[in-house]
C-alpha cells in the first residue's frame, strides 16, 4: 500500500484524528453563540477580533475545518494544537477527499506563522515536505478518490499549486519530479481562467452557503501569500464578488436565498450554514457556530484582504421598505464557444467539470477521456461509470455517446448546473428566493431552487425527495425530478411534473412533493381556505398545494414530525406568499384577503389573484403573466439590484452603499475603493 492510498490507511475519510490528546489551555466545553438576526454595535475590527476571542475559548471541533480553527488559536496567542497538525498533515498525505480544504490550513500556517516561536520546527519541516508530495491535479502520478474538479475544488488546487509554486521555486515536488517554478506557468494559467470565468459570469454553485466558503478560501491563500502582484489583485476582485453575493442575499444572519449546491441540514436550519461564522463577522449578524466553516478564519487572519466598505453597508441596509435582486450566474452549455471553451481540450473539458456537466450530450465524450487519461476509473466519485466501463468505452469507440446521453439526458446530466437566473425579495421581515424556470423535469443533485425565510429557522422549501437513503438527491437535498419555478416579488410558484420517462442513475421517483414549514419556528400559524399560514414576529407567510397537502404526523419521521407537509399525486402546484404587518396590516387581515382570493388550478396550469401582485398566470409551459403581460424569467443581467448593475457577462462591476464606492474592472485588472461618495457619482 502507499502512504496516499485511501483503502490501506487507518485514517478515515472527513475527519482529523489527532494521535495525542490537546495540550493545556485549550477548553473542553464548547461555548454557544446564540444567532444574531440584528447587527450588534462594533465595526469589522471590533467583529474580528471576537471572533478569533471566541476561537480561542472555545474546544477543537472535529471536522475537517479543525485545522483553520487551530491556526487561529495559535495567531490569537492560544495554545499549539500539534497533535491536531500532525493529523493534518497525515489526511493531507493520505491523498482523502478534501486533503484540499485542510492543505489551505497548512499553507497558511506554514506562510504566516512559520516565525510563531512556539511552533516546533519538526512540525513546519513536515508541512513543508507535506506541501512539496502533495497531487495537486489529477493528471499528475496517483491513484486516489479526491475530488478535484468540482468549482470549489478547482480553485483550491490550483491556488494551492501556484503559491506552493512560488514560495518553493527551487525545490523538487516530489510527485511529479519538477521543482517550483517548472509547475508555476501551468498553475497560474488554471488560476487564471478559473477567476476569468467566475468573474464574468459568476458561480456554478450559485450562492452556495457551503462552497461560497472554500471558494474565499482559495482566494484568500491567494491574496495573502501569492508572490504574483496580478494574480493577488485579481483574486482579490473575486473575493469582492463573493461578499458582494453574500451581501445582496443577506436576510437576518443568513445566507437565504436559492442555492446552486446545498446540503439538508445548512437548508433547514440556519445555524448548519458553513457561511454563518463568516456572516456575523463580515456583517454582524449571524453566529460564531463553528461549523465547517474556514473562511471565517481565512478573513480574520488575512493580513492583506478588508471587505469592502460598499459591500458591508449593502448587508446592513435592511431596512429599506422592499428590495429585489436579480442576478444570471453561470454558462450555458450553448455558450461554450462564447467564452472560449472546446470539450475536445483536456484543460476545457477539466474547466467544464467545474459545473459537473459529465454526461451532457456536448460533453459526455470529453468525460470519458478524462476518465481514461487521468485513471479516473479507480476514482470512487465514479464508481457508476466504472461498472459501465466497457459499455462507455464501446460507445466512444462508435462515437454514439452523445446519442445516449441525450436519450437519457433528464436523469444522467441531473449534476449539470449551466447558466442560472435568480430573483431575490427582501424586506426587513421576509426573504423570497427562487432560480427561475431552470431544468424543469430534470433530474436534480444538490440544488436548492426556491426558498422563503421569515428569519431564525422560520424557513419554508419544498422538494420532490429523492431516495431517504441517499445523500444527493435525498429526502431533502436536491431533487428527485425539478420544478418549474416563477417568482414576482413576494409570491413564488413551483410546479412539479413526475414523469415517467426512463432512467438510469436515480430510478427512484415517489408520487409526491413535499414541504419543510417547522410549525415550532413560527410564533404562529393556522389553516384557512386550502391555505398554511405561519407568522414570526411581523412577518407573514401564506403556502397553498393542489393536490392539497397533509402534515406527516408519524412517529417514525423525526424531526420532520409536525414539520413536513406531503402532496400527493403525480403533479403538483405550490404557491408560496410572503407578507409583513407594515404593508398588509394584521396577521388575520393577510390570512383572510388571500384565503378569499380567486384561485384556480387546473393540472399545472395556475391563475392565481394576488393581493398583493395581482392576477397571476403560470403553467408547465409558456410565460408567466402578472395582469396579462408576460414577466421574464431569464437572460438577467449579471447583477440587478439598488446598490449595483452589470452587464452578463461582466467586464466592470461597480457598487455604491453607504456613502462607499467600489469599481472593478477586470480587463484592466484593477480594483479601486471610494468613499465616502454621494450615491449619484
Amino acid at each position: 500500500m502507499t502512504a496516499h492510498d485511501p483503502v490501506g490507511h487507518p485514517i478515515l475519510a472527513y475527519e482529523l484524528r489527532p494521535r495525542g490528546p490537546a495540550p493545556a489551555g485549550i477548553p473542553a466545553e464548547p461555548l454557544v453563540d446564540p444567532h444574531a438576526e440584528r447587527a450588534a454595535p462594533g465595526d469589522y475590527d471590533a467583529r474580528r477580533a471576537a471572533f478569533l476571542d471566541f476561537v480561542r475559548r472555545s474546544p477543537t471541533p472535529s471536522h475537517l475545518a479543525a485545522v483553520f480553527h487551530e491556526v487561529a488559536r495559535v495567531a490569537a496567542g492560544g495554545p499549539v494544537h500539534a497533535p491536531l497538525f500532525e493529523a493534518a498533515l497525515d489526511y493531507v498525505d493520505a491523498r482523502l477527499d478534501c486533503a484540499d480544504f485542510v492543505q489551505h490550513g497548512l499553507l497558511r500556517l506554514l506562510l504566516q506563522l512559520a516565525g510563531e516561536p512556539r511552533l516546533p520546527r519538526a512540525l513546519l519541516a513536515r508541512a513543508k515536505r507535506t506541501t512539496l508530495g502533495f497531487k495537486y491535479h489529477p493528471s499528475e502520478p496517483g491513484a486516489d478518490s479526491l475530488c478535484t474538479w468540482t468549482e470549489n475544488h478547482q480553485i483550491l488546487f490550483a491556488a494551492a499549486d501556484l503559491v506552493a509554486s512560488e514560495r518553493f521555486p527551487d525545490e523538487v515536488f516530489a510527485n511529479t519530479g519538477e521543482r517550483g517554478r517548472e509547475r508555476r506557468a501551468r498553475a497560474r494559467g488554471r488560476v487564471l481562467r478559473w477567476l476569468d470565468l467566475r468573474f464574468r459570469t459568476g458561480f456554478s454553485e450559485w450562492l452556495s452557503h457551503v462552497y461560497y466558503d472554500e471558494d474565499l478560501v482559495a482566494l484568500l491563500t491567494l491574496v495573502d501569500f501569492s508572490l504574483d502582484a496580478e494574480i493577488r489583485t485579481r483574486a482579490a476582485m473575486v473575493a469582492d464578488v463573493v461578499l458582494l453575493d453574500m451581501a445582496l442575499h443577506h436576510f437576518r444572519g443568513a445566507f437565504a436565498s436559492t442555492h446552486g449546491r446545498s446540503y439538508e441540514r445548512a437548508k433547514k436550519w440556519t445555524r448548519e450554514e458553513n457561511t454563518t461564522d463568516a456572516a456575523k463577522l463580515l456583517f454582524g449578524a449571524g453566529s460564531f457556530a463553528r461549523s465547517e466553516n474556514q473562511c471565517a478564519v481565512s478573513l480574520a487572519l488575512s493580513p492583506r484582504y478588508r471587505p469592502p466598505p460598499a459591500i458591508l453597508a449593502i448587508a446592513a441596509d435592511g431596512e429599506r421598505a422592499a428590495v429585489t435582486v436579480r442576478q444570471r450566474m453561470g454558462i450555458a452549455l450553448g455558450d461554450l464557444a462564447r467564452f472560449g471553451l472546446d470539450p475536445r481540450r483536456d484543460e476545457d473539458a477539466f474547466a467544464l467539470l467545474a459545473m459537473e456537466a459529465y454526461t451532457d450530450p456536448r460533453t459526455i465524450a470529453a468525460f470519458v477521456r478524462l476518465l481514461e487519461r487521468w485513471r479516473w476509473w479507480d476514482n470512487a466519485f465514479f464508481a457508476p461509470f466504472a461498472a459501465s466501463r466497457a459499455l462507455l468505452r464501446g460507445l466512444a469507440r462508435v462515437r454514439a455517446l452523445p446519442l445516449v446521453a441525450k436519450a437519457f439526458e433528464w436523469d444522467l446530466a441531473r449534476n449539470a448546473r449551466p447558466a442560472v437566473d435568480l430573483v431575490t425579495h427582501r424586506t426587513p421581515d421576509t426573504q423570497l428566493s427562487s432560480a427561475l424556470d431552470w431544468r424543469p423535469g430534470f433530474g436534480g443533485d444538490q440544488q436548492h431552487v426556491w426558498h422563503a425565510s421569515l428569519g431564525g429557522d422560520a424557513v419554508c422549501f419544498t422538494t420532490h425527495p429523492g431516495p431517504i437513503s441517499a445523500r444527493s438527491p435525498g429526502w431533502w437535498t436536491g431533487s428527485a425530478v425539478l420544478p418549474r419555478v416563477a417568482q414576482v416579488e413576494n409570491v413564488a410558484i413551483a410546479l412539479y411534473r413526475i414523469h415517467r420517462r426512463p432512467a438510469l442513475h436515480v430510478a427512484s421517483r415517489p408520487l409526491f412533493t413535499h414541504a419543510w414549514l417547522p410549525r415550532d419556528r413560527f410564533d404562529e400559524l393556522r389553516e384557512q381556505g386550502g391555505w398554511r399560514f405561519a407568522r414570526r414576529g411581523d412577518g407573514y407567510l401564506a403556502l397553498f398545494a393542489s393536490p392539497a397537502a397533509h402534515w406527516n404526523e408519524s412517529p417514525d419521521a423525526g424531526e420532520d414530525r409536525g414539520r413536513e407537509l406531503v402532496a400527493h399525486g403525480r403533479e403538483t402546484v405550490w404557491i408560496c406568499e410572503l407578507g409583513r404587518r407594515a404593508s398588509d396590516g394584521p396577521f388575520d387581515d393577510f390570512a383572510s384577503r388571500i384565503a378569499a382570493a380567486p384561485l384556480a388550478v387546473r393540472g399545472l396550469a395556475v391563475a392565481y389573484e394576488s393581493p398583493s401582485q395581482g392576477r397571476l398566470e403560470f403553467a408547465w409551459r409558456g410565460p408567466l403573466r402578472q395582469r396579462g403581460r408576460a414577466v421574464p424569467l431569464r437572460d438577467f443581467p449579471r447583477y440587478d439590484a439598488p446598490w449595483v448593475r452589470a452587464d452578463y457577462p461582466s467586464e466592470r462591476i461597480e457598487v455604491r452603499a453607504g456613502g462607499h464606492g467600489l469599481a472593478l474592472d477586470w480587463p484592466r485588472g484593477v480594483r479601486a475603493l471610494h468613499g465616502p461618495v454621494t450615491e449619484a457619482c
